[in-house]
């Protein structure tokens, strides 16, 4: 049997009978502040099975580097409930698979540039630290990043004993050059065009620079102690495995805008999709055409309440020739965005029940105040963090073309 818990307290129970079924704990469906592991597992809705428990659990885990991951823990890379077990005290939302958080704050400093450095330098053979000593974290995602903790003085410690992060660090990758300055881009741009989008700063350490996220999923209580809080991506809500996160996918089954909005409409509430509809806009206007399922979530507040989460993972793949330009999900069948029309976004929206001269507008509004923004955004990060590989002019020109083009 394998225990999930909310900091020291049981939520449920999985156990493996010819396949895994989960169970919610008695003690957590009683507490008032009580909340689902997922929307499509109401806390009362009796046993969940297989079917619907490890695609869920699954994108909890990394896409890359689960044969390294597995060769250190000596687990399958195909047991998803087992990796868990060993790197699922410290992951997206609020849960701990396993074992609790131990009381307290426990950290590993991280003692100088040169030692982050290093560590950011050897990410990619050893991610997540695993094998360290009480260090337990998985994120989702193919990108190298780091969970870490960061103090009222900003020192940068390693989180160990289930202790929860606070930031995400993303270092920079020689595949894509400048993909630091352009995720910070385009991320205080949503936030400069009235978007909720996560918050970030570029650090450097020795040759590396990298991406600080400051994590939305977390809180401070009144004792001024870290606490999560719960969310899960629109592949778990769409009941869905990250290989199915694009709506080409290798299996024919991928997911797709309606399946999103359905999702979102039915089990969040149906006012949400109007933030939704502004990220899939918004996400169009700065060419991401990586903005697939998993880079959209909900949080999740108790009794199952729950809205859409900031924005996260944003980049603009133009500046990439490299990167394929496509769309994660087509909008009216549409895959390549400059091609996109008026008509194929009103026949997206009647799709998933939204008025189309409504959303027409909304498109024609954002791309106005996108393309507006991107001069003021790019001077400021420049003045803030430099830029080394001089990428900013580049992703502003690109993400003005493509919002005046949309906007045509």
């Amino acid at each position: 049997m394998t225990t999930i818990f909310y900091e020291t307290l049981p939520v449920a129970q999985m156990t493996f009978e010819g396949e895994w079924r989960l169970d919610y704990d008695p003690s957590w469906q009683a507490r008032r502040s009580a909340f689902p592991i997922s929307l499509t597992m109401p806390l009362r809705s009796g046993a969940v099975h297989a079917d619907r428990l490890l695609p869920w659990l699954a994108n909890l885990l990394p896409e890359t580097h689960l044969a390294e991951i597995g060769q250190r823990l000596k687990v399958s890379p195909q047991d998803i409930v087992g990796l868990l077990g060993h790197i699922g005290r410290d992951t997206a939302g609020a849960l701990s698979v396993r074992e609790p958080r131990k009381a307290g704050v426990h950290l590993q400093p991280i003692a100088d540039d040169e030692a982050l450095e290093r560590i950011l330098n050897e990410l990619p053979s050893k991610p997540f630290l695993v094998g360290e000593r009480g260090v337990s974290m998985s994120l989702a995602g193919v990108q190298e990043k780091l969970p870490v903790f960061i103090d009222e003085e900003g020192i940068i410690s390693i989180p160990v004993d289930g202790t929860p992060s606070t930031h995400i660090i993303k270092p920079d990758t020689t595949r894509l050059a400048g993909s630091v300055e352009n995720e910070a881009f385009c991320l205080a741009l949503a936030r400069a065009c009235g978007l909720e989008a996560a918050e970030a700063t570029i650090g450097v350490a020795g040759k590396r620079r990298y991406l600080l996220v400051k994590r939305y999923d977390r809180f401070t209580d009144p004792q001024g102690g870290i606490r999560r809080l719960h969310q899960e991506d629109l592949c778990q809500l769409t009941g869905h495995f990250p290989s199915q996160k694009y709506e080409r996918s290798s299996t024919g089954r991928g997911v797709t805008l309606k399946m999103m909005f359905d999702a979102v409409s039915d089990l969040v509430s149906p006012g949400e999709r109007l933030k939704l509809l502004d990220a899939v806009i918004f996400n169009v206007l700065i060419c991401n055409s990586d903005s697939h399922a998993k880079n959209y979530s909900i949080l999740i507040g108790a009794g199952g309440s729950a809205k859409m989460a900031p924005l996260y993972d944003l980049m603009c793949a133009a500046v990439y020739r490299e990167v394929d330009q496509s769309l994660p999900q087509g909008i009216a069948g549409r895959f390549i965005a400059p091609d996109l029309h008026r008509r194929d976004w009103q026949a997206v929206a009647e799709e998933i029940g939204l008025s189309g001269a409504s959303t027409a507008r909304r498109v024609e509004e954002l791309a106005a105040v996108v393309g507006d923004a991107c001069d003021d955004v790019a001077t400021r990060l420049f003045e803030i963090s430099g830029e080394p590989t001089r990428i900013l002019e580049r992703i502003s020109h690109n993400v003005q073309k493509r919002c005046k083009r949309i906007h045509r």
